[in-house]
């Protein structure tokens, strides 16, 4: 049971870490497009959905408002969050309910 607490405690960390991180990359490449720079790859913004940043993209998104007219965006990101959330309830909470 303590490792259990330790990884939950691992993965909250992990979480709040990396939705900061996609939220800020979000933010940069909002700045980066009004600035004419050099853009973050539309590759690497839907990797940090996946990896665990879906709700710092979105809400990158929709703070920022950035990236809210492409389909890929507004499909993709909240489609990985709903899948993601689901993988949680899955992994953390039924296993508690069948014990």
């Amino acid at each position: 049971m303590k490792i259990f607490k330790i990884m939950v405690k691992v993965i909250v960390y992990y979480l709040l870490i990396i939705n900061i991180i996609s939220f800020l990359i979000y933010g940069i490449d909002k700045w980066k497009a009004q600035h004419n720079r050099w853009r973050v790859p539309e590759w690497f913004l839907i990797f940090l959905a996946l990896i665990g940043g879906s709700v710092g993209a979105l809400c990158g998104m929709y703070i920022l408002r950035h990236k809210t007219q492409h389909v890929k965006f507004y499909i993709l990101v909240p489609l990985i969050l709903i899948l993601q959330v689901i993988g949680f309830i899955y992994l953390f909470w039924l296993p508690s309910q069948m014990s």
